[in-house]
């Protein structure tokens, strides 16, 4: 199993580079990568956009939003690819679930499912799963994890 550290090295060895728009994570992917030395050779941007509002400004189509909600993979799609266009990046993830708590804003979805898209060579890598831990870190801990290992399955195939 790869770490953000093995991936960050191949990342600057091949010059690419990742941005990432998250939602229930609240930039803790970021910080996951950032926390790595050589980190800035390859993060360009983060954006933390938990508001509706915020993930339209940048970019996702409210259509979407209307249309599958704001917890859905084609939201995570919009937010991955939108982030990748917008910061010229060779890899774009996007991240929006519910962790631990209802969203009165947001009545759709089922609590602790979380979708993450990454957007790679013009194509979209979905992982969708159920976060079951006690706490918020806890099952943030658990998507960076399922991100570390769903880069390693595009990078090294």
């Amino acid at each position: 199993m790869k770490t953000f550290k093995e991936i960050i090295e191949y990342l600057t060895e091949k010059n690419m580079t990742l941005s990432t728009m998250e939602s229930c994570t609240g930039g803790a992917i970021a910080n996951a990568i950032t926390s790595i030395e050589g980190a800035s050779e390859v993060l360009k941007f983060s954006a933390v956009t938990y508001s509706n509002e915020y993930k339209i400004k940048m970019g996702v189509d409210p259509n979407v939003i209307e249309k599958y909600s704001v917890y859905s993979m084609e939201t995570a799609h919009e937010m991955a690819k939108n982030i990748s266009k917008y910061t010229n990046s060779n890899i774009g993830i996007g991240i929006t679930g519910k962790l631990n708590r209802a969203d009165k804003r947001n009545n759709f979805g089922k609590d602790n499912e979380v979708f993450i898209a990454i957007y790679y060579n013009n194509e979209f890598y979905d992982t969708n799963i159920v976060v079951d831990q006690k706490s918020r870190a806890e099952n943030k801990e658990v998507i960076i994890q399922t991100i570390i290992n769903r880069l390693e399955e595009i990078l090294w195939k």
